[in-house]
């Protein structure tokens, strides 16, 4: 039993940060990808962050249930465990960037 609780604390360790979300904490609700790459995030109240502003505002607590985990020389935000697949960012929908207007 005891290897199936270090099992699970494994995700939260593979984490760089795992922020305390404050009370008014935004969900993630969708994923902002072009071509494929997640470039942004957006956020339950319609905001769209940049992956850059995400991970910032993830370390202020202003982003709840993700975690902030380093890749060579970038940082990105990954679901905090809670047993629930449904609220996972690989489980979000996709939206498209949008291009800027010429």
């Amino acid at each position: 039993m005891h290897e199936n609780a270090d099992m699970q604390k494994l995700p939260m360790q593979m984490n760089e940060v795992n922020p305390t979300p404050k009370p008014d904490a935004k969900s993630i609700t969708a994923l902002v990808k072009d071509g494929g790459k997640v470039v942004g995030y957006q956020l339950d109240n319609g905001e769209t962050l940049s992956k850059d502003e995400g991970v910032a505002r993830a370390r202020q607590g202003d982003i709840k249930g993700v975690g902030v985990a380093r890749r060579k020389d970038s940082e990105y935000l990954r679901s905090l465990p809670d047993g629930t697949d449904g609220n996972n960012l690989s489980h979000l929908p996709s939206v498209s960037a949008e291009k800027p207007k010429a």
